[in-house]
């Protein structure tokens, strides 16, 4: 009897989700597959030979990347990100000047519905001021990796403008100031000019 001997690769879905699509430039669904070389008979897989490793394949466009694609922020995570990085900067920037006064929350939290946070209110300010100082640095800095240069200068004028919405700035809100530009990447020199810059335009 003649036996028909050949290779098959075989891939099978691990996971699905969403990600950001290098090729699309967009998001889109995705399949996380992996893949075996198998012996088959008569076209069969019989015998599992080594493995292919994994791959993340676009939905829409097809294409295949390297598992470390699915590393990229997709722009839900990216808008979450920036909403709680905004939320913990307003949060220490409150803590350093009047925590209770009435001006200063209003602006923290029409600065924070700004950045896609619609239902936050005084009693998540008041949840946010309970955090630890770590957990809100953390938050900062995650929201300082995803922003260009010119998003960094918005997002700590935004925050100098909360701290001056109860006067001006006490010598606790400019220390915390500086050390918020410092968790987004921004020298000191440039944090300067720009907490200064924000100050000259509210007089």
């Amino acid at each position: 009897m003649l036996l028909v001997f050949g290779l098959t690769a075989v891939f099978r879905t691990v996971s699905e989700g969403t990600f950001h699509c290098p090729q699309c430039g967009g998001d889109r669904a995705y399949r996380r597959r992996t893949g075996r070389r198998w012996l088959s008979v008569f076209f069969v897989p019989m015998v599992p030979l080594w493995r292919l490793g994994e791959a993340v394949t676009c939905r829409t466009c097809r294409g295949r990347f390297r598992v470390s694609a699915l590393r990229t922020p997709t722009s839900q995570q990216m808008a979450e990100t920036l909403a709680a990085g905004m939320r913990a900067a307003a949060a220490l920037v409150l803590r350093a000047g009047d925590p209770a006064d009435a001006a200063a929350r209003a602006r923290a939290a029409e600065t924070v519905t700004g950045y896609g946070e619609p239902e936050y209110d005084g009693d998540a300010i008041d949840a946010d001021l309970a955090l630890r100082r770590t957990f809100l640095e953390r938050e900062v800095a995650r929201a300082g990796a995803q922003l260009a240069v010119e998003a960094k200068e918005w997002f700590l004028a935004q925050a100098v403008r909360i701290g001056l919405a109860d006067g001006p700035l006490g010598e606790g809100e400019r220390r915390e100031l500086h050390g918020v530009a410092d968790l987004l990447g921004m020298s000191p020199a440039y944090a300067l000019g720009v907490i200064v810059t924000t100050e000259g335009a509210s007089r």
